[in-house]
Parts: C-alpha cells; sequence; structure tokens
C-alpha cells in the first residue's frame, strides 16, 4: 500500500492560474513535476496524474491554465503559438512562474525538476525545455514540435509518446531522430492503434494497454534522470 499522500489546491494569490498540489509523504525534499493539462482543462483526470506522481515519490503541481482567464481567447493564442511552432509560445511565462513556485516549497529538490504535458501540454512542454535550463527531464504526449525542429538541441532529456493514428505521430518521428542527431537522452515510442488522448482513461479514445506502457516508461526515464528513489 502506498504511503499516504497531501493534495490541496493552490489559490490565485498563490499563483496566477492557480492549480492542484500533490506532495509525497516524506522528509527529504523530493523532486518536483509540473503537469500541463490538455485543452480540457485542469480536470479529475490531471489531479490524479499528479497524485500518482506523489505516489511515486514526486512533488507534482497541475497548473490551471484556464482559471480567470478567458478560456477562448487563451485558448485561440495558446494553440496559435504551438501551430505555429514557436519555442516561446505565449502562456510559456506562466509555467516558468508555475516552475518557480513549485521550486519553493520546502517539500521540492530545486535542482530536479521536470514536465508533463499532454496534447497542447506536451507541445508546451517541449517549447519550454528548450529555454529554461531548470527542467532536466520532460514527458510529452502527443504534443506538437516546433518548426524549426533543430531547436531541440537545446532540450533537456525527453520521454515522449505518440499515438500512430493521429496527426502528431511524424511530429513524434521527427522530434526522436533531432534528439538522437543531437545526442540528448531520450526515448520516444510510436503506440500502433493508439489514437489522440490515448492516456485519458476518462476520454472515449483511451488505450489501456498503450496508457500503461507509457507511464512504465515515464516513471522509469524520471528515476533515472530526477532519480527520486
Amino acid at each position: 500500500m502506498a504511503d499516504p499522500i497531501t493534495t490541496r489546491d493552490v489559490g490565485l494569490h498563490e499563483l496566477k492560474g492557480g492549480g492542484f498540489l500533490a506532495l509525497p509523504n516524506s522528509k527529504a525534499p523530493r523532486p518536483g513535476v509540473v503537469v500541463i493539462h490538455e485543452a480540457f482543462g485542469l480536470n479529475d483526470h490531471i489531479r490524479d496524474v499528479a497524485q500518482r506522481f506523489a505516489d511515486g515519490g514526486y512533488a507534482a503541481l497541475a497548473v490551471d491554465m484556464f482559471n480567470d482567464r478567458n478560456r477562448v481567447v487563451c485558448m485561440a493564442r495558446y494553440m496559435g503559438g504551438l501551430i505555429t511552432g514557436t519555442t516561446n509560445p505565449y502562456g510559456l511565462a506562466d509555467l516558468k512562474s508555475a516552475l518557480s513556485y513549485l521550486a519553493a516549497q520546502p517539500e521540492v529538490d530545486r535542482e530536479r525538476l521536470a514536465a508533463i504535458g499532454f496534447c497542447m501540454g506536451g507541445g508546451f512542454a517541449i517549447a519550454w525545455a528548450c529555454n529554461d535550463s531548470r527542467l532536466k527531464a520532460i514527458a510529452p504526449f502527443y504534443g506538437r514540435t516546433p518548426r524549426d525542429i533543430e531547436a531541440v538541441r537545446r532540450s533537456c532529456p525527453v520521454v515522449g509518446s505518440y499515438p500512430a493514428d493521429d496527426f502528431t505521430a511524424p511530429m513524434g518521428r521527427s522530434l526522436d531522430a533531432a534528439l538522437t542527431r543531437h545526442d540528448i537522452a531520450h526515448d520516444v515510442k510510436i503506440y500502433p492503434g493508439a489514437k489522440h488522448s490515448f492516456f485519458n482513461d476518462r476520454g472515449g479514445r483511451f488505450n489501456k494497454s498503450a496508457a500503461e506502457d507509457s507511464w512504465a516508461r515515464v516513471m522509469k526515464f524520471f528515476g533515472e534522470h530526477l532519480d527520486a528513489g
């Protein structure tokens, strides 16, 4: 049985947009992970992801990129930046602030920080890793890649998961090849038969085998690069 974890909502007075914080029951500072949601926002599925990380010994902050904002306008700006392939999309500053907030928690080791993102969040994770050296590993799920794929030469280690039956599959292959060219530690896998949002167990495209395998790969990869213990 896993040790108890502590969870709480992060208010707007603490962090722009707020969020959801899940902490392991540990006295020693733990690695920290920012969890970036897909277009559905900070929902129960994303909260579950944060809690799963806490169960695994990580301090996890699930951000809310829509709270206290005009969702339609934000989506247009977020997706516009990701579709154009910039490595500095609108909203990235908020993620950097979220990482600073997480790193400042007494339960977190600021030298062991990572991010995971899904669809929109996956694209943000890749772009973010190209310009923030605080990140030591990222885990994009079906995330868009930069238009200039060579920008990932500045990335930290990457464990990426892509569905074969999806428009992002070629991006996953391109990401894999670019990371290989630049000798950056990575594990990018394309899942045959899986579709977009295959990791979301509350959606109609959930693929149990792909979800379980990709989570195991993320935990193994993060363990190697962040030493969660």
